[in-house]
């Protein structure tokens, strides 16, 4: 297992993941959508653990700039092959069910639906076989809060696309999971949970283990997976969440 792409790795779970992939002996390809100084920040900080890396923009909403990326991408495979993909760009939308917008549902579920789906399609030929594929969702799957319905039902999608994408991609021994983190309190969604103890005290409250996660919980979580599972774990969704409301 050489090299790993993880989308949406400039900042918070997915430069965690980054980081501990690269810690584990992979070489790192990260995107971003903006914010290309932290990108580099990221491929400045794998290179120093002596692997290889790159940053490449990407938008996961818009699958009409994906061939142009895999080509690009395909630049940065010494040979060829991608062995882990994981996806996990993407922004937050909280907004109560009556007053969500018709163009805000489009874009979550352009980035957390279409983006797995088309991107995985477009690449499937750069993985190898035997590769791995996360896709990223949330416990807000499995557990309700007020404003995160149009969110939480894009990402109950692909927890559905997951499974049919680990029957299909199954003949080349390709497996592809769903890792569901909890509450951690990042960049994500203007950091809403980062900001408000308030919310923070409530999220620790409702965890079985009794504190915040960090983004590298989830991180180590992803690794464990892709590296240290096996071959004979797919279409399964694994909350990395601490507990969170059990």
């Amino acid at each position: 297992m050489t090299t790993a792409l993880i989308t949406g790795g400039n900042r918070g779970l997915g430069r965690a993941t980054a980081l501990a992939l690269a810690g584990a002996g992979l070489d790192v390809v990260v995107t971003y959508r903006v914010h290309a100084e932290e990108a580099r920040d990221v491929v400045d900080r794998i290179e120093a653990l002596g692997r290889r890396a790159a940053a490449l923009p990407l938008d996961v909403g818009d699958p009409s700039t994906f061939p142009a990326f895999r080509s690009a991408l395909r630049a940065h495979l010494p040979d060829g092959r991608l062995d882990v993909l994981v996806n996990n760009a993407g922004s937050a939308l909280y907004r109560g069910l009556d007053a969500v917008t018709e163009p805000e549902v489009d874009r979550v579920v352009a980035e957390h639906l279409k983006g797995p789906l088309f991107l995985t399609q477009v690449i499937a030929d750069l993985l190898a076989d035997g590769a791995r594929v996360v896709n990223v969702s949330s416990a807000l799957t499995r557990i309700t809060l007020a404003g995160s319905g149009p969110y939480a039902s894009a990402k109950a999608a692909v927890e559905a696309l997951t499974r049919y994408q680990a029957l299909e991609l199954a003949p080349r021994g390709i497996t592809v999971n769903v890792v569901a983190p909890g509450a951690v309190p990042t960049d994500f969604g203007d950091g809403h949970l980062r900001e408000d103890p308030q919310l923070q005290e409530a999220v620790t409250q409702s965890t079985a283990l009794g504190r915040l996660a960090t983004p590298g919980d989830v991180a180590d979580a992803i690794t464990g997976l892709v590296t240290a599972s096996g071959s004979w774990v797919t279409g399964q969704r694994i909350e990395a969440s601490g507990g969170l409301r059990l």
